[in-house]
């Protein structure tokens, strides 16, 4: 019966993705994830004259807003008016007041890229010379602190919810029909359900707040809901919620109807069952085929308003994305199900081998197309080689490819348990403890039953009657839930004996454990890469800033920079080196690297190094840099920028406990 639907539905599937595809094929490509590439001042750029306007090119078209780009003078008033004007493609303007006297300004930006991600930033240029200034821009975007984290939160439980959802029921139709009518599989997959309309509406009522302010209070802000609606993003939300109105009803007949007909398969209740047959398979086809389409609206909400509905191939890389998703549902989720099934399904609807066995198949093609599609999604988001361990994107992808390695290497062991299961070593097993439990008894003792005989006079049977009314009606309710909760753990102490009877059974359910504990870690890894720059994105940024740098430089450079100053805080392991690197050491944009070494010249991490940088002669600064911890002993910071050239004073500031730090400095000519 299966056979002969299959091959129906996997048409139906790719008729459908061609369909899309075709649809799609008239995307124009772009850059996922929105990076600033240009600027006009530049970036730390010193002009002669004030700009009438500022314009600032990205690298992909972004959603601007009425405080999308700020303009602060030296005191930190404001000097743009009027709202961000896109006169062409990528590139953004914001008219400045006239009459702009010498100094130092500052920029501060936050847009939302097409692929939903807000992106935020801040640099400066001067104009005539530079000058001090009182402006502090927060280093915090919209996207972080609590409603950033509350964002990202629900993200990855609506991933989890559609994993749990997709794959729990395509397990119950692919894999395990009786698995319809047990009650810890329907729980699960109702509670995908729950997790992912819960995690939608979430997100739906942060979204304005995450996009813009990031204040807890604007999530209830009715406005701002209004403008999420008219988005790409805002409409894939409700998307999503209408199809969950769907898969309610999905649900509803596979627990229903679905499991009714799931009887007639069933030996003990094949009697029950009046030539069913011919309305189970029409039933279950229904099912698939409406399933399939409701999970694929689901996760094309996802593929169309993010990273893949924007870049290289934005046509081919939507269906590609529906697919991996679907995969990632069928794998994870299914796995998800089996979990349970092997854990809570009662005795007299166990998992079987053949059951196991259909989970394995799925579970190998699954693995098949997310390596397919894995490996087209990481050409297009890396372009490179060098991006896998240059860009935050490639080294959380090398982590996830590790984690699926892992996975497939735990199945591994699944599967060999799977060739060993069998279900008649179970019932054997239950025999022999139910005749051990026999044996125990005293022989002497006889039935209850038994012990009367049919002689007993009417006297003696109303005197036990009467007896036994007088203790039924003085019977204590406490000590009769008492007994019913003994009654509860005695079956579920039966129950779980009998699961474990079988030795492969029980390896099967570690193996599987184990499985699910990796798929956890690696879903959370998936939804922080979702979240993440493109490394194609991250490495032509950096190549434009580097471009945009070398134009705005007054002069000829005097390369790359290296100081080596040695520190002792007075503290235990107080003592060391640290050096500092400035590439390329010039006015405008500069890559920033610290080492701290310790008295032996190994690498050693402190709780926090600081940077300052001063030019006396023309009393700038001191100017703060923060760098980034990247690995050991080695923190990181780009785009530093550097008003001028002169003789810089380089304040390293080093801690090694909560109260011991020093600081040391040099000078360096820079430009």
């Amino acid at each position: 019966m299966t056979q002969t639907i299959a091959p129906r539905v996997r048409t139906l599937v790719l008729l459908i993705l061609a369909v899309a595809g075709a649809l799609l094929a008239g995307a124009a490509p772009a850059s996922a994830h929105a990076a600033l590439t240009g600027s006009d001042p530049a970036q730390g750029a010193v002009v002669d004259t004030a700009p009438p306007q500022l314009s600032l090119t990205f690298s992909e078209p972004v959603a601007v807003g009425d405080d999308s780009v700020r303009v602060l003078d030296p005191k930190g008033e404001r000097v743009d008016k009027g709202d961000p004007a896109n006169p062409s493609g990528t590139t953004y303007s914001v008219r400045l007041v006239s009459g702009l006297p010498d100094g130092t300004y500052t920029v501060a930006y936050q847009v939302v890229s097409a692929d939903s991600h807000p992106v935020a930033g801040a640099f400066t240029f001067s104009i005539g010379a530079p000058s001090e200034t009182t402006v502090a821009v927060s280093a915090q975007g919209s996207d972080e602190g609590l409603v950033g984290w509350l964002y990202g939160f629900g993200r990855y439980v609506s991933y989890a919810g559609f994993v749990v959802l997709a794959g729990g029921a395509c397990f119950v139709l692919a894999c395990w029909a009786p698995g319809a009518r047990v009650r810890a599989v329907q729980r699960l997959v109702v509670s995908g359900w729950l997790a992912l309309t819960a995690a939608t509406l979430g997100l739906l009522m942060l979204r304005g707040s995450y996009t813009t302010s990031g204040r807890i209070g604007d999530v209830f802000d009715l406005e701002l809901l209004g403008d999420v609606l008219q988005t790409k993003t805002g409409a894939a939300l409700v998307s999503r919620l209408l199809l969950l109105a769907a898969a309610a009803l999905f649900i509803a007949v596979l627990f229903g109807a679905y499991a009714r007909t799931a009887d007639a398969g069933d030996p003990d209740r094949a009697a029950e069952s009046d030539g069913g047959e011919p309305d189970k398979r029409d039933l279950t086809f229904g099912l698939a085929l409406g399933g399939t389409v409701v999970a694929a609206g689901l996760a094309a909400s996802w593929a169309m308003s993010e990273h893949a509905s924007q870049g290289l191939q934005a046509g081919v890389a939507m269906p590609v994305d529906v697919v991996h998703l679907l995969a990632v549902a069928a794998w994870l989720g299914g796995l998800t199900a089996l979990l349970v099934a092997l854990y809570r399904a009662p005795v007299e609807t166990p998992v079987g081998r053949d059951a196991v066995r259909r989970f394995s198949r799925l579970a190998f093609g699954s693995v098949v197309t997310l390596a397919v599609t894995g490996v087209y999604q990481s050409w297009r988001q890396l372009g490179s080689w060098s991006a896998f361990t240059d860009t935050r994107y490639g080294q959380l992808l090398l982590v996830k490819i590790a984690l699926v390695a892992v996975m497939v290497a735990v199945a591994f062991l699944s599967r060999r348990w799977t060739q060993r299961l069998a279900d008649a070593r179970v019932s054997a097993a239950v025999e022999g403890t139910e005749r051990a439990e026999e044996e125990k008894q005293p022989a002497g003792t006889a039935p209850a039953e038994a012990s009367e005989t049919p002689k007993t006079s009417e006297a003696s049977k109303a005197s036990k009657a009467s007896k036994a009314e007088n203790d039924a009606a003085g019977q204590d309710s406490v000590r009769a839930a008492q007994l019913a909760r003994q009654r509860a753990a005695a079956e579920a102490a039966r129950q779980k004996r009998l699961r474990d009877a079988d030795p492969n059974r029980f390896g099967l359910r570690r193996s599987v454990l184990a499985e699910a504990g990796v798929a956890v870690v690696l879903l959370a890894v998936t939804t922080v890469l979702t979240q993440t720059e493109p490394g194609r994105t991250e490495q032509d940024a950096r190549a434009a800033a580097a471009t945009s740098s070398s134009a705005s430089a007054t002069g000829q450079g005097s390369g790359a920079v290296s100081l080596t100053m040695p520190f002792d805080t007075g503290g235990k392991n107080g003592k060391g080196v640290v050096s500092i690197d400035l590439d390329p050491a010039q006015a405008g944009d500069n890559a920033l690297h610290v080492y701290v070494e310790g008295p032996d010249g190994t690498p050693v991490d402190v709780p926090e190094v600081k940077i300052a940088l001063t030019l006396a002669a023309q009393d700038i600064g001191p100017l703060p840099v923060a760098p980034d911890r990247i690995a050991t002993g080695h923190w990181s910071a780009s785009g530093v920028q550097i008003p001028m050239a002169g003789d810089w004073k380089v304040e390293v500031t080093v801690r090694t406990s909560d109260i011991d730090q020093v600081t040391v400095s040099k000078n360096a000519q820079i430009g």
